[in-house]
């Protein structure tokens, strides 16, 4: 990051200076005291099972230069030191006014995206295109929160071009606070799915909530809107931004047709755009990635980089981790999909696997997270098109996913789908089930930690 003086981050959090001098310079910004150099920020943010006020020791011992604080309790002990105190009312307020303050003296063009489905390829596609022609920076791993958000904007250097930044909520306001922050050129929606219908009530206020990042816009800005979505249709959206369309039908003003899926190999697909064909090899593995990469193409082209400047990107893409990642052991293929998981994303990811090369296909799925009052419905449907796919043996991991065998049975012999209430119980098992020739795709939510069950695999 570009070096900031105490005064403005004094000015730039509404803080107060208790010791310190002002003229220092601050290199870096941390929430982690672990993580702490000299000449770092440290913020303890105050989170629901901890308070990172208690890690100012710790933060000390590390060579901590400066420190926003909002309890004085915590601080009246080193105002002695030779260390920059600022006190404020709120650290994680701070932490986010001072994200926008730094990125807005920064001279660079910024794109953020968001989606139920598919931000983070989108984002990682983003990033490959645009650095074919601009110095680049982008959200890491999954910095796509009110924490994550602020220090991937304080991890932007000084003479970058272009941002990709990832946003992600889960309540309403999220993505408002978020874009407060950044105020983006171009913002993208992958799709509105069901993800987080607990908390938002239904896709319609998913929709409301994804839309937030169109609140700052004005007739400078442009949303890329994946049209194959039924909840994302231009005729509805109203604002005095530009609107591009990407989706499979003649009026959309990016077409995507023509996708061959070669399983781990990739896919190809052709993009129509003002009339002009290009064919399109990906080497990520996904027939939905045939929208996503369009939907990366569009928003690149409105900030100045060419069809073949985004062509070249793609072809050098790397996934972030745990995102159809195909790994191998003992003969067995195994398709690491275990960031996420939702409806839309566990059916794109049972298509990659029965077109992925092997003998056996083998879906191992575990629960689904934040579904609602329709939870129960959704796992039964992804059990059911996994036996409408022939999916050889469907393995159901966790409490909730028994709807995804109960599904599974509809369609397919009992011998045929497995159900394990605790996924140490399959990984205790997993040596008698698997063999040679088979694809194995193992996908859950976050929270079911459904990577042990790779790490078994790959590791035994």
């Amino acid at each position: 990051m570009r070096a900031l003086t105490v005064e403005e981050i004094e000015k730039a959090t509404k803080g107060r200076l208790l010791c310190g001098d002002r003229k220092h310079l601050i290199s870096g910004i941390s929430t982690d005291s672990r993580t702490i150099g000299e000449r770092d920020l440290f913020f303890p943010i105050i989170g629901e099972n901890f308070d990172g006020h208690d890690f100012i020791p710790s933060a000390i011992k590390n060579g901590v230069s400066a420190i926003v604080a909002s309890k004085e309790d915590k601080i009246r002990d080193i105002l002695e030191t030779n260390i920059d105190i600022i006190l404020v009312d709120d650290t994680l307020e701070a932490l986010q006014q001072l994200a926008k303050y730094y990125i807005s003296t920064l001279n660079i063009k910024k794109i953020a995206v968001t989606g139920s489905v598919g931000k983070t390829t989108t984002r990682d596609m983003l990033y490959y295109i645009c650095k074919e022609k601009y110095y680049t920076g982008t959200t890491v791993g999954n910095f796509n929160n009110d924490i994550g958000v602020p220090l991937t904007v304080f991890s932007l250097e000084e003479g970058m071009e272009a941002a990709v930044i990832e946003m992600g909520m889960d309540h309403f306001d999220e993505i408002h606070r978020l874009v407060d922050i950044v105020r983006p050129d171009i913002g993208i929606i992958t799709n509105v799915g069901i993800s987080h219908m607990e908390n938002l009530g239904s896709r319609e206020g998913i929709l409301k909530a994804k839309m937030e990042i169109t609140d700052f816009f004005t007739e400078e800005n442009t949303l890329v809107i994946n049209e194959d979505c039924d909840m994302l249709n231009r005729e509805k959206i109203s604002g005095d931004y530009k609107v591009l369309s990407v989706g499979s039908e003649e009026k959309n003003d990016y077409i995507v047709s023509k996708i061959c899926d070669f399983g781990e190999k990739g896919i190809k697909f052709n993009l129509n755009y003002n009339g002009e064909d290009r064919e399109i090899r990906l080497n990520i593995p996904g027939a939905h990635n045939g929208i996503n990469a369009a939907l990366a193409i569009a928003a690149c082209q409105n900030i100045g980089v060419s069809i073949d400047e985004a062509v070249r990107g793609l072809e050098k893409i790397k996934l972030t981790d745990k995102r159809l990642t195909i790994l191998e052991n003992h003969g067995i293929k195994v398709i690491n999909d275990t960031y996420n998981a939702c409806p839309e994303s566990m059916k794109s990811a049972l298509n990659t696997l029965i077109n992925t090369s092997g003998k056996r296909k083998i879906a191992i799925l575990g629960d689904m997270f934040e579904l609602g009052k329709e939870s129960d419905f959704y796992h039964a449907e992804v059990g059911q098109y996994a036996a409408s796919i022939n999916i050889d043996l469907i393995i159901a991991v966790g409490p909730i996913s028994e709807s995804i065998a109960k599904g599974g049975r509809k369609y397919m012999d009992e011998k045929h789908v497995l159900h394990f209430p605790e996924k140490e119980k399959l990984i205790e098992q997993l040596h008698t089930i698997l063999k040679e020739g088979d694809v194995v795709l193992v996908k859950g939510s976050r929270g079911m930690t459904m990577e042990k069950i790779v790490e078994k695999i790959i590791n035994e």
